[in-house]
């Protein structure tokens, strides 16, 4: 979330201007406000980095939960081979959940 801030001038003061919060962060200092001068620089601001490395995360997030479910899906296959009923329920389950995953990881060619 960015902050949106007002800089007002104080007369007979020293300070370039004071920053005045115009939205209140769900989180007390998770933003921070810099006062070059008369210049305010928004550090709260996600920078393009920032959002590579988070979806970077997010990506390494489903790759592993879809491994997760790779491993499940083939030993409830084994079991299921075996005639356990149940296992071929938790097997679908996987299957179904990890055809919902697979679209949003992205593709790497070996």
């Amino acid at each position: 979330m960015t902050a949106a801030f007002l800089i007002l001038p104080l007369s007979g003061c020293g300070a370039a201007g004071a920053v005045v919060d115009l939205a209140s962060m769900p989180v007390r200092g998770t933003g921070r406000a810099i006062d070059a001068g008369s210049t305010l620089v928004d550090v709260a601001t996600v920078s393009q980095s920032e959002r590579d490395e988070k979806r970077g995360r997010e990506i390494r997030r489903r790759e592993e939960r879809l491994g997760q479910l790779d491993r499940e899906y083939r030993k409830q296959s084994e079991k299921c081979g075996r005639g356990d009923a149940e296992a071929c329920r938790k097997r679908e389950t996987a299957w179904y959940e990890m055809q919902r995953l697979m679209p949003s990881v992205p593709y790497e060619a070996r």
